[in-house]
Formats: C-alpha cells, sequence, structure tokens
C-alpha cells in the first residue's frame, strides 16, 4: 500500500438488520479478489460469509461483532468494517463510524427506511460521516427504488439524488442505468464479474432523461461551472462527478445507487461511487484535545504522515495470541518494533507486532500510515485510548456510549465456571463498552448489564461456549430509580462522646427535587455557623447517600440539597462528623420528601403490514405503552411508541404472535419516568419478601 491518503478510502457499511449488508462485503471482496469464491450468509454450503467469522453469527445468520478487512479498487486502498444491524449492538456501529471517513447506507428495496435506518443515520450524523445510499434486493417482489428515495427525503431528511435507474425490477432485474454517463451497465456471467455496457433501453430512454435532468438540477447547486455548463448546454462526466463529490462532502447530498448484491447486480459501480464520491483522510478534519497544558485545547491533526504519530484504539478482541487492539492512524507513521506511548496512562509500549484484518484472517506489515486502519497484538489498554509517538500529549475525544438499560444476574455452577466466568467477564467488559459486569453489594450476586436481550443471550452462549461456563441466568432486572417529589426540611444535629475528643455537627436546610441535574448541592449559609472548610464534607456526606435509596435500594436521581445553616464545635467537629451528619439528615428526611420509584422509558418503533396495526396497538396498549406517532406508506405501518422497559421483556414473541412474524421492532432508551402508585406498591411489597426470605 502507499503513503498516498489521497488514494485511500475508509469506510463502513451500515443499515437496518437484514438489509444485506454482509451479503454486499461478500461481493465487494469478491470483485476485488480478496475471495476468489462467494458464501452466503445462511449458505446451504455451511461456510458462511467471510466477514461472519464468529460461529455464533454463523448459526443465527446475523452480525454481532463488526469485522475489518480491505480490498483494492481502481488502483485505491479501501479499508472496509462491515457492522451489526441489530440495535442489541449499536456499539458496534458507534465505534466504526467514529473512525471512518465515509459510509455505505444500505437499504431494503421493499422495506426502505426502517426503525434501525434512523439509529444508523444519527449515528452518522453525530460523527459527520459523508454517505451514499445503496438501495439493495431490487430483485425481490415489491421492490421500489425511487419510494426508497423518496423515504430518504422526507423520513430522514436527506437530500437524496438518484444516480442510477433499475433496467427491471423484482425477477426481471438484471442492471442498471447510469444517469451521468447515460450508459446502460448489465452484470453478466456466472457471478456478475462481466459488465457489458450498452445504450439505454429504447423503453427507459424518456424516463432517463427526466430523472437525468432532475439530478442534474440538484447537483449543480454544489458547482457554478456545472450550472454554466448546464446553461450552454456542455456537461461533461467529469463536471458532474466533482459536483457530486463536493455534495456529498459537504453532507448535503445523498448519492443513491441500487442493485442486488445476491444476484450480483450493481455492486461494481457502487464500488465506483465510493472512489469517485467518498473522502479520502485529507478530505476529512479531525481534531484531537491538546492535554500537555493545565488547560485542554483543541487541536486539528494534520493527517499528514509526516507529523507526530497519533492513534486511536477503537476496539479490542481477543485473538489466538493475546489482546488484538484495532487502531486508526490519525498522523504520523506506526512502525513494528518502534515504541508508543498511551496518553492515559503515559506507559510506553513496543509495536512487536502490526498486521492488516482481513475478518479473522491477519497479514503482518511493517508500517502504517496516516489514515489507515490496522491492528496491533500484545498492547494492554482500554478500547477508546490515544497512543502518539511520545513527542505530542494529544488525545482523540472519545465516542458516544450509550448506558445500558437490561440486567440479568448470572450464578457459576460450580467452581471452575466461577474462575472461568470471571476470566469471560473481564474480556467481555473490556471490549465491549455497553456491556458491563458487577457484584450487586447487596445481594451477592453477579450482575451483566446490556443493550437488550440478544446482546446478553449472546454473551452468555459466547461465555459457554469459549470459557466452558456453566451458569444459572436469572431474569432481567429493570433498572429503577429514586427520586423526591416534594421539599423537607431536615435539622439535625451529630453528637458522640465516648471519651476524649467526640463529635459534633450540625447542619440545617432543605431537600427536595430537581429538574435541572441529578444532583446538585447549593451551600446557603451566612455568618460562618459552618466553617467553610465542612461544607464539602456535608455535600460528600449527601452524594454517598445517591447510590442507594431507601425504597428499592435503586440509586436517587434528581435530588437538589441546600444547606442553610449549622453549628460547630471548636475540637470535636470534624470532616468525619459533618459527613456523618449529612447521612444522618438524609436518612431521617428521606419519607419526608416523598421518595418515589422511576422507571425507565423506552422508545419502542415497530415496523408491520397495515392490516396488523390494530393488534400491534394492542400489544403496545397492554404494556402499559404510549403511541407518539404513526406513519402508514404503502402498505406498511410504523408506528412510535414509549413503553416502560419492565413491560417488555418477552415482546418478541408477543408481536410475532400478534402479526403472523410480519412485524418487527426495534428499542432504545427515552427517559425516566414516574412508576404508576398500584405498580410502585407491588414492587414494593415483591422487595420486601424477597427481603424477608433472604434472611430466613
Amino acid at each position: 500500500m502507499s503513503n498516498d491518503p489521497t488514494t485511500l478510502r475508509n469506510i463502513g457499511i451500515s443499515a437496518h438488520i437484514d438489509s444485506g449488508k454482509t451479503t454486499l462485503t461478500e461481493r465487494i471482496l469478491f470483485y476485488t479478489n480478496r475471495v476468489h469464491a462467494i458464501h452466503e450468509v445462511k449458505g446451504k454450503d455451511g461456510v458462511g460469509a467471510k466477514m461472519d467469522s464468529m460461529e455464533l453469527e454463523r448459526e443465527r445468520g446475523i452480525t454481532i461483532a463488526s469485522a475489518a478487512t480491505h480490498c483494492t479498487w481502481a488502483k485505491h486502498h479501501v479499508n472496509i468494517i462491515d457492522t451489526p444491524g441489530h440495535v442489541d449492538f449499536t456499539i458496534e456501529v458507534e465505534r466504526a463510524l467514529r473512525v471512518l471517513d465515509g459510509a455505505i447506507l444500505v437499504l431494503c428495496s421493499v422495506a426502505g427506511v426502517q426503525s434501525q435506518s434512523f439509529t444508523v443515520d444519527r449515528q452518522m450524523k453525530r460523527y459527520n460521516v459523508p454517505r451514499i445510499a445503496f438501495v439493495n434486493k431490487c430483485d425481490r417482489v415489491g421492490a421500489n427504488p425511487v419510494r426508497v428515495r423518496n423515504q430518504l427525503r422526507e423520513k430522514l431528511g436527506h437530500n437524496a439524488v438518484l444516480l442510477q435507474l433499475p433496467i427491471g425490477l423484482e425477477h426481471d432485474h438484471k442492471g442498471v442505468v447510469d444517469l451521468i454517463e447515460m450508459k446502460a451497465y448489465y452484470f453478466e456471467g456466472a457471478q456478475g464479474q462481466q459488465i457489458r455496457v450498452d445504450e439505454i433501453p429504447a423503453n427507459l430512454r424518456e424516463e432517463a432523461e427526466a430523472y437525468r435532468e432532475e439530478m442534474l438540477d440538484q447537483v449543480s447547486m454544489f458547482s457554478d461551472e456545472l450550472t454554466e455548463a448546464i446553461l450552454e448546454e456542455n456537461v461533461t462526466t467529469d463536471l458532474v462527478k466533482r459536483a457530486v463529490r463536493a455534495g456529498t462532502l459537504s453532507l448535503q447530498l445523498t448519492p443513491v445507487l441500487l442493485g442486488s448484491a445476491y444476484k450480483n447486480c450493481g455492486v461494481q459501480p457502487l464500488l465506483d461511487a465510493v472512489v469517485s464520491y467518498l473522502p479520502n483522510p485529507k478530505d476529512i478534519e479531525n481534531k484531537a484535545i491538546d492535554v500537555s497544558g493545565d488547560e485542554e485545547k483543541e487541536v486539528v491533526l494534520s493527517n499528514s504522515s509526516e507529523d507526530a504519530a497519533v492513534a486511536l484504539a477503537f476496539k479490542l478482541e481477543d485473538g489466538r495470541y493475546g489482546q488484538l487492539t484495532y487502531f486508526r492512524v490519525y498522523q504520523g507513521i506506526l512502525k513494528k518494533d518502534t515504541f508508543i506511548t498511551n496518553v492515559r496512562t503515559q506507559k510506553k509500549v513496543k509495536i512487536a507486532r502490526l498486521v492488516r484484518m482481513h475478518s479473522d484472517e491477519m497479514e503482518d506489515i511493517t508500517e502504517a500510515a496516516a489514515g489507515d486502519i490496522v491492528a496491533i497484538f500484545g498492547i494492554d489498554c482500554n478500547s477508546g485510548d490515544t497512543f502518539t509517538d511520545g513527542t505530542v500529549k494529544l488525545s482523540m475525544t472519545s465516542m458516544h456510549v450509550p448506558d445500558p438499560v437490561i440486567s440479568l444476574s448470572v450464578k457459576p455452577r460450580d467452581q471452575k465456571s466461577e474462575q472461568n466466568l470471571s476470566k469471560a467477564l473481564q474480556r467481555f467488559t473490556k471490549e465491549d463498552p455497553t456491556f458491563r459486569a458487577g457484584v450487586d453489594p447487596e445481594s451477592g450476586e453477579t450482575v451483566i448489564h446490556g443493550m437488550g436481550e440478544l446482546q446478553l443471550d449472546v454473551y452468555i452462549e459466547r461465555m459457554r461456549r469459549e470459557y466452558n461456563v456453566g451458569v444459572d441466568v436469572s431474569p432481567p432486572q429493570v433498572a429503577y430509580r429514586e427520586t423526591f417529589t416534594q421539599e423537607a426540611t431536615y435539622d439535625y444535629t451529630h453528637k458522640k462522646q465516648t471519651g476524649g475528643s467526640g463529635q459534633y455537627a450540625k447542619i440545617l436546610g432543605r431537600i427536595g427535587p430537581n429538574d435541572e441535574a441529578d444532583f446538585s448541592f447549593e451551600d446557603k449559609v451566612v455568618g460562618g455557623n459552618v466553617p467553610r472548610q465542612f461544607i464539602p464534607s456535608v455535600e460528600k456526606g449527601f452524594r454517598q447517600m445517591l447510590a442507594k435509596g431507601r425504597r428499592l435500594g435503586f440509586p436517587v436521581v434528581n435530588v437538589k440539597c441546600i444547606l442553610e445553616d449549622g453549628a460547630a464545635h471548636a475540637v470535636d467537629s470534624s470532616d468525619m462528623a459533618f459527613q456523618e451528619a449529612a447521612r444522618a439528615a438524609w436518612r431521617a428526611t428521606y419519607d419526608k420528601a416523598r421518595p418515589r420509584i422511576l422507571e425507565p422509558i423506552m422508545r419502542v418503533v415497530v415496523e408491520g403490514p397495515s392490516e396488523h396495526s390494530g393488534n400491534v396497538l394492542t400489544t403496545i396498549m397492554q404494556r402499559r405503552g404510549m403511541v407518539i406517532g404513526s406513519q402508514e406508506d404503502e402498505g406498511m405501518t410504523r408506528t412510535e411508541t414509549e413503553v416502560p422497559l419492565a413491560e417488555m421483556f418477552g415482546y418478541a414473541t408477543a408481536l410475532r404472535s400478534a402479526t403472523q412474524g410480519k412485524a418487527e421492532f426495534t428499542m432504545e432508551f427515552a427517559k425516566y419516568s414516574l412508576v404508576p402508585p398500584a405498580i410502585e406498591e407491588a414492587l414494593i411489597e415483591k422487595a420486601n419478601e424477597e427481603k424477608k426470605a433472604a434472611g430466613k
């Protein structure tokens, strides 16, 4: 690979589940000679797609972990990351987009913009990633790429422009019309590798002219040169492509291409579009934070191989030979056998082995230049750490990590399983920031937290297979919170005399609800009744009580603590005395402030045929759900709702039963909301019964 960043493309392939991302990646690898035979995601040969290297992925026919590979097309080096579509593995998409320069948004020609398409699009916008849309599955019954283009505009707010038209749809789909070149492309041969370029069929000529006019009209907004050329009727292919590239890089235009990856149709023009329209590392402005001084300041990286090396560790894997760390090099060069410094820990580590990934295979390389995505063996670090050559102290900005919303209690069946469980949890929590594990201090149980039932199910299955861990799993526990609904005053004196110097602290003030933050502390003491050095002690005492509420034992949020007055003793007052006074005041005032339970409310989006929309609404209402909005589009209804997480367990089965398996849903955390009084009473009663049972 050359060190010229302009011939480099770092792209991700993202979409709603089952849109054909992995199938598309398989075709890209075949046409760029990276694999020499095509295997399907759920193929009869049992091999499975190259990018689904995990045994579980091949069994279930879904992508669980993002996989990196690379290929060469038109003398350009392309790094590709194939990401999962399922919302439970959203962090895999998040961290891939954090380090990529461009993306292909894959959409199904029949289903169009689906619920997970919204999440993926939101993630692309968060990291300012330019994208090309590829309307896949044009061979399927009901395919309508123009409708999908319209949905991109209406639902996602894209300035979507068709660069191609299909030659035939459904079982007649055999090629595409290129509206820039005004030529017809047919994909022939056993696996579509022979491209025949021909004149546009007569029956499509008029339609192609109309769509080309529309395309030129939209694209000319990004090029004055092209606007002049249109007026002078002197439009060249090069001018149009430059304008499309300018619009795409400015995130104000989304080129739309189409085809069928499964039927080997339209993939090569998509690769041409990646090279022509998506950015190279030089086109993207990457920023880091200079942490060398007292004040952190933002700096723009040069993206040049000549400058000091800066690289981000964005993904960890426990490989056969130890920890494998995926890096994106933003500046400078990483060389084998040289030392790099972890900016967070200031530890120097040696690059013993530098590799380029091809799914689960790797090839050794001696250096990686700015813009490249590579992996290093044997480096102990966390996901999100920045490494430099030691001459600069720069830290890349962190990525957005959503909070886990579901918990499971896992119990090892024997002592050997206990040791292996510890190893498995250590590895998985390091690899995946959304998967967390810990011991519940009250019950002593090991609790794992994640983004959804499927994610936790996959990790438990991996524990069994990869670590031979026998575990018993208890029903999921919802992450409730506690809060106050009215203000209450406290007046507490902490006095203890045990011979010698005692403890004395008196505090007065108010505790109540807080709409603006999880916790705030206000010091309103006048006249120095509470010495200044003890005011932080009072705040610390209150903060310590937030971890565990007194109703269900869940964290307390949205609290305001105000200290108004107090008293101290010249000898007996201390930091510990005021901390204890705050803790005791909290305990004494807790019930007066009318505590209530909050429950996590999920944004649930259900998509399915319109004839089942009544059944869908019934399933939502039965779960205390509230409908936010509903859209109907050509026989498909998309219902947006808010439902308490506690009611969502087992919803997938209920939804399948109610819609003959035709509807699907995605959910993500929306907010916390008060639990209805009757349910709150039931929760408290259940918690009390469990305490009694544990005490026997």
